[in-house]
């Protein structure tokens, strides 16, 4: 008998939840096969079976919160007796059909709406179908079936339930909080609650950046592989700041201020699970390349809900852009035990003074959130003054001045 238990995790993730079994007593189950899923605070973990044998007993049912080591079920790994031969010899058997490899959130989804995953095309590594592959799957399928009945209620997932229309009565939903759910309303409490937070603001002239972007966007996509986003000279304006005064890089530990000499900076990620910051390391070695690279990939798996732990855990600094969505000012939170973040926004046409003339010019408003506990406002604004210089004018990220 072999005890499954929880992988270790590390010290910022002190606990995780039970969330879906895929299999169950007396089931077969391959060595590295996922039975169980376990969400914590950050991700979503797939928890493989270390040996081949049939599952007898699961200690931990969905819902069930448990931490490190936690037995979670137990396997009888014996092998299986051999068949006794038979008299006449038995065709070849055919070798079963792979079972796709699935993301937890895709998974959930065809349980859900009971969909066969054979007839769904995965996108990701090995053919690993994640829930946009589900989602693109559905505005097929609903394109070349005919329409539905009328009567029938439509097939909606679990997070949309439609009321009749004959009916008088007004519906309710509810559905227990995720656990990442939790986390981030706990850290944002914690962040306004023990840090003496303020907000200093400045615009951008976005007019250099547009111009390199439209000037070099196709041969730089060429080479690189990636295409030239707005946050890679948003991130490397960052590190230009943030060495000239590294009290903002910095963190507050009991009565130390704890100083890095290194650049780690989290990117706020919109996924389908909530808000995620995974991290960009050392910011301050890599090109814009590099940079456009490594978020596209760290997009790419928060979307699929296959981050690591790793990729959550630490950072510097954060950078979170609200212009996505259509933000035209905010005041973002901190994400302790960093000591400051920046907020970016949409980019607007406004009328502003050049040379006493007024022109029109593409505007960003900045951001920066900081506990004033650490930074005084004197080095906020100079940072702020420091990264608008850079974004105004790149050259000077490539000559650093």
């Amino acid at each position: 008998m072999t005890d499954i238990r929880v992988p270790s995790l590390p010290e910022s993730v002190a606990e995780a939840t039970v969330l879906d079994w895929h299999k169950q007593p007396g089931d077969s189950v391959t060595a590295g096969e996922t039975i169980v899923d376990l969400e914590t605070d950050k991700i979503v973990l797939e928890v493989p079976a270390p040996a081949t044998g049939v599952l007898t007993e699961i200690l931990a049912p969905s819902g069930t919160v448990v931490s490190s080591q936690t037995p979670l079920a137990r396997l009888d790994g014996a092998t299986p007796p051999k068949p006794e031969p038979e008299s006449k010899p038995a065709p070849p058997p055919q070798p079963p059909q792979a079972e796709p490899r699935l993301a937890p959130a895709a998974r959930r989804l065809v349980k859900a709406l009971d969909l066969d995953p054979q007839t769904i095309t995965g996108s990701g590594k090995d053919g690993r179908i994640h829930k946009a592959d589900v989602v693109a799957w559905l505005d097929e399928h609903e394109q070349t079936q005919p329409p539905a009945d009328p009567d029938s209620v439509p097939l909606l997932t679990p997070a949309v339930q439609r009321v009749p229309s004959a009916s008088p009565k007004r519906g309710e939903r509810r559905q227990p909080i995720s656990r990442l759910r939790a986390r981030i309303a706990e850290r944002m409490l914690q962040a306004q609650q023990q840090t003496a937070t303020l907000t200093t603001f400045t615009d951008v002239d976005m007019s250099a950046i547009q111009g390199l972007r439209a000037r070099y966007q196709d041969s730089f996509e060429r080479t690189h592989g990636v295409r030239l986003g707005f946050m890679s000279f948003f991130v490397k304006a960052a590190v230009h700041g943030l060495q000239r005064f590294p009290v903002i890089n910095a963190t507050l530990d009991d009565h130390e201020i704890v100083y890095y000499d290194h650049v780690d900076i989290g990117v706020a990620i919109a996924a389908e699970r909530g808000l995620v910051v995974p991290i960009v390391r050392h910011c301050e070695q890599l090109d814009l390349a590099s940079v456009e690279r490594q978020i596209v990939e760290l997009r790419d798996k928060a979307n699929a809900g296959s981050l690591t732990l790793d990729e959550l855990t630490g950072g510097t600094f954060s950078i979170t852009n609200g212009g996505v969505f259509g933000s035209l000012l905010s005041t973002p939170l901190l994400n302790p035990p960093q000591s400051a973040i920046l907020g970016m926004h949409r980019i607007e046409k406004r009328p502003v003074v050049r040379d006493d003339q007024i022109v029109i010019r593409p505007m960003m408003y900045l951001a920066l959130s900081y506990d004033h506990r650490l930074i005084d406002g004197r080095e906020a604004v100079q940072f702020l003054a420091t990264m608008k210089e850079a974004l105004e004018d790149p050259a000077r990220l490539l000559l650093r001045i």
